[in-house]
């Protein structure tokens, strides 16, 4: 009877207790961060690629999974949640492009600081859209984005695969800085002024995947091809100096831990 009564009182406690650790576990912040390495066009419309570091930081709350997101996906902050659709700000750094990376005197863009916004909704358990506007507050001074959708693979946070096409759009501003020709810029190269105006200005597909070996390594990776179009694959500069093929790709190792609340 002793031991009846022994077993009882450590079933009801353990019920008591279990929706209190299901709560706290709610309140946990699991974080996934990721470094490696990726080569990436020197600039847009660079016919050369540049090595360069290659970070991912992802966040879920208590249990749940790591949202979805694809390796070109601007750094984001989600500031709204409301069953699939989110939204929220942006942030991307391209970097400067000199006379020495063209080969030719065109005229340098600083590196730019792009701030502005993204959207995405899935529209079923295996389909996003997103959408990302930004604009750049030096450097090229322009508007950029893209819009795209993404099929994806995954098994929770053991692995997840994306594939789906992209398209690219700017400003004016952002054009003439990377694909236009000045009158300074013409007379010292021979090529003719030229102008471009907004609107698309590339389409590409692009690909991801992250696994994980256990709860806190993993690998992760991206590839993505990009080809100029419109204004900007009719550019002299690029047609001269650069390519209208631009090609990224890379890969890291990612570790996950669990911030207790």
């Amino acid at each position: 009877m002793k031991n009846f009564r022994t077993a009882a009182a450590f079933i009801l406690i353990t019920a008591a207790a279990t929706p209190a650790l299901a709560q706290e576990e709610q309140k946990d912040l699991r974080v996934r961060v990721g470094l490696g390495a990726q080569v990436k066009p020197a600039y847009p419309g660079a016919k050369d690629a540049d090595l360069r570091p290659l970070f991912d930081f992802d966040l879920a709350k208590g249990i749940e999974e790591f949202r979805i997101e694809t390796p070109d996906d601007r750094f984001g902050v989600r500031l709204i949640s409301a069953g699939r659709f989110s939204a929220g700000a942006a942030a991307a750094y391209q970097g400067s492009r000199k006379d020495k990376d063209v080969g030719a005197p065109v005229g340098k863009v600083d590196a730019t600081i792009e701030l502005g916004g993204y959207a995405d909704y899935l529209i079923n358990d295996s389909l996003r859209v997103r959408g990302e506007l930004v604009k750049g507050v030096n450097g090229h001074k322009g508007l950029v984005g893209q819009a795209g959708v993404d099929h994806f693979w995954r098994d929770g946070d053991k692995y997840a695969v994306t594939l789906g096409p992209r398209v690219l759009f700017s400003d004016a501003r952002y054009q003439r800085a990377y694909f236009g020709v000045s009158p300074a810029a013409a007379a010292a190269t021979g090529l003719p002024v030229y102008r471009p105006g907004g609107g698309i200005h590339a389409v590409a597909l692009a690909s991801g995947v992250q696994t994980q070996f256990g709860p806190r390594w993993g690998l992760f990776g991206y590839a993505r091809a990009e080809r100029l179009v419109g204004d900007a694959a009719k550019s002299p500069l690029v047609r001269t100096y650069g390519s209208r093929n631009q090609f990224s790709a890379g890969a890291g190792i990612s570790y996950a831990f669990t911030v207790r609340r």
